[in-house]
């Protein structure tokens, strides 16, 4: 097994432990913020129907059911996800959804395993963070996409604010490993969760970032004075 194998295999622990309670856990820790977060980037892809979709790194599918409500092909949406046991976690919601027009597909984010121009939309919200080689899995992303199709990428960043920052960082680093431990009993998934935000490239360095990759018509959203950011570019 190689370095990067070893970080996907670890990536993949942390959300085994974490599944059953991975979207009580987003609820209680954003104070039910990231339900907002996630209407409002789906809202701006401006989905028609049969629009073919994916969400990659999907997990329990909360942007993939949003999009649904919008498509009325079968199977037009796709999660698309290393995990199995969030996506399984995530099929008991689907049934409250409109349509049934939702597939699962278990795979690695670096190598989708669909053809070339295959989908319209892409979305991966909260999830590049835990790609191991970030590039690699953007260009897949752009790879997959027909040409004009969209991509969206919801994530975490760094909020501007000094003061608001302080505050953030100590919810970060000191309550949200805590509730972890005390909920899901994993203190070390919840510990990954704050380390990975701060690593991740901040919105205007992830812009050059996508326009490198070949991305066009880069812009992004700051919401919750920077908490999330919606990042959006074309193929």
């Amino acid at each position: 097994m190689n370095l990067t194998d070893g970080e996907t295999e670890k990536i993949r622990r942390y959300f085994n432990v974490v599944a059953s309670k991975y979207d009580f856990m987003n609820t209680l820790l954003s104070l039910g913020i990231h339900h907002v977060w996630k209407r409002t980037a789906v809202r701006k892809l401006e989905l028609k129907s049969g629009d073919r979709i994916i969400d990659i790194c999907g997990g329990t599918g909360d942007l993939a059911m949003l999009a649904s409500g919008k498509t009325g092909t079968p199977d037009c949406v796709t999660i698309y996800d290393l995990n199995r046991l969030m996506m399984e976690a995530g099929r008991k919601k689907r049934f409250n959804t409109p349509g049934n027009n939702i597939s699962y597909v278990q795979g690695n984010a670096e190598m989708i395993s669909f053809p070339d121009n295959t989908f319209v939309i892409a979305m991966i919200g909260f999830g590049i963070r835990n790609v191991v080689d970030m590039r690699k899995g953007l260009k897949e992303i752009y790879r997959i996409l027909k040409p004009g199709g969209r991509m969206m990428c919801l994530e975490f960043s760094t909020p501007g604010n000094p003061v608001f920052k302080r505050l953030y960082d100590f919810y970060s680093f000191y309550f949200i490993p805590l509730a972890g431990k005390m909920i899901t009993g994993s203190r070390q998934a919840y510990t990954h969760l704050p380390v990975s935000i701060r690593k991740f490239p901040l919105p205007d360095k992830f812009s050059v970032i996508l326009r490198n990759i070949g991305f066009s018509n880069v812009v992004y959203q700051k919401m919750t004075h920077g908490i999330a950011v919606i990042h959006m570019g074309r193929k």
